[in-house]
């Protein structure tokens, strides 16, 4: 096997480990949404499935309409945050990427 082979294998084996590793970082991923200066909260995993609702019981006396308006809206500041923290975290795997010297695969150094 040349060197330029063995290079690329190990390339290879390094960008699946970082895959690996950000996939572990991703589904670990929970933030808290908010809605009505806090009086509804929910949080939500980097799969987008809503683990907990918060609902301030001083809400459960005022319309039921308004209720559900903030609980979605809850849901949709939490998917919006989290979207934003899944392509913040893989944008370090990129950045990890970057620092890889990809220059003695193409017949480099």
């Amino acid at each position: 096997m040349d060197m330029n082979t063995q290079n690329f294998g190990n390339l290879f084996e390094q960008v699946q480990k970082n895959m690996k590793d950000m996939q572990d970082k991703v589904s670990a991923i929970e933030v808290e949404g908010e809605a009505g200066a806090g009086l509804v909260k929910v949080v939500v995993n980097a799969q987008h499935q809503v683990k907990k609702v918060s609902i301030d019981p001083s809400l459960l006396a005022d319309d039921k309409d308004m209720l559900e308006d903030l609980v979605a809206a809850a849901i949709n500041n939490a998917n919006s945050k989290v979207q934003q923290t899944v392509q913040e975290q893989m944008g370090g795997l990129a950045g990890g990427l970057g620092g890889m010297d990809l220059s003695s695969i193409f017949g480099g150094k």
